[in-house]
């Protein structure tokens, strides 16, 4: 789209979410919040280049008269430039999903017991980092281990209002295998073990983003079990949900009726369907177009987690630094930044070399 265009539609969703009957309808309030967050920045920045080019026209004008308007106009180019940069980068083509909430899924690997104890880390990990970025998190499902880890977890991440990046714009990144390399807890000799740990991160569908027939779920009820098999509730309020087209199963048994644990599954099992859409969708224009916006293979190990050295590398882009206990500890940004940074430079090469392949006139 012409900035014009962008232009004309920031001012259109100020409008609209300056009535109040849209707000009768939350998910619509909601998806028009993401946009206009979306296009201030793409905004402001038009609107900081309009005004210095407007004082740079009236410095070169009094630059013959002053030679210190000279010296002005100089500096206002160079800052009309950053900014024209900076709109370049605003107005690369978007990951459709950068605005949405995800569903980060967290599963146990390689390593039996030192591999769950890795994934609750990690789900440490996200948590504080969440808390960090201003993210609200809510556990969607658990499954701990005997020695307090978990055997999979799978948490809800939702931005706030008014936030300009989405969630799935940083998280995105990290689905794939994690490897940990430390002396497990487990390990009487103080022998180094290589563990992983799987990351599933997927954009949460809404329910208008996909149609799910009634007839194509069956849906299996059962009790409800913690660490050792050992039994947590008396009744079958854990729902396990079979999507029976594609094979996806989805249980949930964190909430204490049924009711509420179907309602989680069924939001888990809405963003796998979109995610595979989507997929299939990539998949089919990749035949056209060889490069496109992606998240990482989830069978490609990722990223690798040096304790004895207090390590962290990401495999992808070459990161490595000597600060784990920190990222452990939710200084997640530098990590994620690298990866935002490696994708942009990526795309700013691809469209450079599409405007160069453009026949001119």
């Amino acid at each position: 789209m012409k900035i014009d265009d962008l232009i004309r539609e920031y001012a259109d969703i100020e409008g609209r979410l300056a009535d109040p009957s849209v707000h009768a309808d939350p998910a619509l309030a909601r998806r028009l919040g993401r946009r206009y967050a979306e296009l201030r920045p793409v905004v402001e920045t038009q609107r900081e280049i309009t005004a210095i080019e407007d004082d740079l026209a009236a410095a070169r004008e009094l630059a013959g008269e002053d030679p210190a308007f000279a010296a002005e106009a100089e500096e206002l180019e160079r800052k009309r430039d950053e900014l024209a940069e900076r709109l370049r980068r605003l107005l690369l083509p978007r990951d459709p999903n950068d605005g949405k909430d995800v569903i980060l899924e967290i599963k146990a690997g390689e390593g039996g017991e030192e591999s769950a104890l890795f994934a609750g880390d990690l789900l440490r990990m996200y948590l504080r980092y969440a808390e960090r970025s201003g993210w609200k998190t809510e556990i969607i499902d658990s499954h701990p281990s005997d020695l307090g880890g978990y055997k999979d977890v799978t948490v809800a991440v939702k931005s706030r209002p008014g936030q300009e990046e989405g969630v799935w714009t940083r998280l995105k990144y990290e689905g794939g295998v994690h490897r940990v390399q430390r002396v497990p807890v487990t390990e009487s000799q103080g022998r180094i073990h290589t563990s992983a740990v799987g990351v599933l991160v997927t954009p949460e569908a809404e329910e208008v983003e996909v149609d799910i027939d009634p007839g194509d779920l069956r849906i299996d009820v059962y009790r409800s079990s913690g660490p050792g098999g050992q039994s947590v509730n008396t009744t079958d309020s854990a729902v396990r949900i079979t999507h029976l087209p594609t094979g996806v199963v989805v249980s949930c048994q964190n909430e204490k009726s049924q009711l509420q644990n179907k309602e989680q599954a069924m939001r888990i099992l809405r963003s796998r369907l979109l995610a595979m859409a989507q997929e299939e969708a990539d998949a089919a224009a990749a035949a056209e177009r060889k490069s496109q916006v992606r998240t990482v293979d989830r069978s490609e190990r990722v990223r690798t987690y040096n304790f004895p050295e207090n390590r962290i590398s990401d495999h992808r882009v070459g990161y490595k630094a000597y600060n784990l206990d920190q990222v452990l500890d939710g200084d997640l940004h530098n990590v994620t930044q690298a990866l935002v940074d490696a994708d942009t430079a990526r795309r700013l090469a691809e469209a450079g070399q599409a405007q160069q392949a453009q026949p001119t006139s």
